[in-house]
């Protein structure tokens, strides 16, 4: 990989990843476009997704300092509820981790048949969370406050915060099967979380706020394991590209992750969920 392949998939992946339409898919076509060889490109896409949770920790800073305000005024509070909730939804993807890493890692370097399939998989829940999500999200979404990125979302009633710790149960389970490239995790966790029930302004931020400890923790892990000499840090990419392919998803991420959360929040889902269709249409016929 050379420096301006990872310059360009970084701002793939820093423009996609606030958008239902899997940012690892995209890195997975654009790889294969640019002609860019599979070896190390598992650890290059951990460290385009830490550079874009980066982005996200510094578009949500003001509602994250909150929840650790509130976390540690060691009372059970809405932060301290909203946390739990949080924890909860990251379990599946955890187990996941420890249990399955190598066959998701083979994953990564299958063909764009398994890009294709999980892009239609993402297709298909998002048009059925635009027909069903929230009790028929067509007929509700004009009446939901689209809260601005860091106001806190309207709670439904029964859940506080807007969502139960059985939704946000289910929500984690769909970040977990979304880690097959193709299958967008914001579309997965969004879709299903209005197929729950969760209205969308929750959901929105929900989404984006509970991949941060997963994707730090899994950079944590590669960073423990090169110190203790059981794997190198890239996989055999050499630093530049890493560095390259951090800076620009980071940039890309920071300057799109307003306007794509707030376009998420406002826009129909079916419209990605057409895209997504396309895409994987035109897979299937030039692979």
């Amino acid at each position: 990989m050379s420096w301006l392949q990872a310059l360009l998939l970084g701002l793939v992946q820093g423009l996609t990843e606030f958008l239902p339409v899997s940012s690892s898919g995209h890195l997975m076509i654009v790889r294969e476009l640019l002609g860019v060889d599979s070896e190390g490109f598992l650890d290059f896409t951990v460290t385009v997704h830490l550079a874009t949770v980066l982005s996200t920790i510094i578009v949500f800073w003001k509602p994250i300092c909150k929840l650790l305000a509130g976390l540690f005024k060691f009372k059970y509070n809405d932060e301290t509820d909203y946390i739990f909730k949080l924890v909860v939804s990251m379990v599946p993807v955890a187990l996941v981790g420890f249990l399955f890493k190598d066959k998701v890692e083979s994953l990564f370097g299958d063909s764009l048949t398994t890009v294709a399939v999980c892009l239609i998989i993402t297709a298909v829940l998002l048009f059925l969370s635009d027909l069903f999500g929230n009790g028929s999200v067509r007929k509700r979404i004009s009446k939901v406050p689209t809260a601005a990125v860091g106001e806190p979302a309207e709670p439904i009633a029964g859940a506080r915060n807007g969502i139960n710790f059985w939704q946000a149960f289910v929500v984690g389970i769909g970040q977990a099967l979304a880690v097959a490239p193709g299958l967008s995790r914001s579309g997965t966790t969004i879709a299903t979380g209005l197929l729950c029930g969760v209205k969308r302004s929750v959901m929105a931020q929900f989404s984006f706020l509970m991949v941060l400890v997963p994707i730090l923790g899994e950079q944590f892990l590669d960073i423990m394991k090169a110190v203790s000499g059981e794997a190198s840090i890239g996989g055999g990419l050499g630093p530049l590209c890493l560095a390259v392919g951090f800076v620009s998803a980071f940039l890309a991420g920071l300057f799109a992750c307003k306007a794509m959360v707030a376009l998420v929040r406002k826009a129909k889902l079916g419209w990605f969920a057409l895209y997504c269709a396309i895409v994987a249409v035109l897979i299937f016929i030039i692979a």
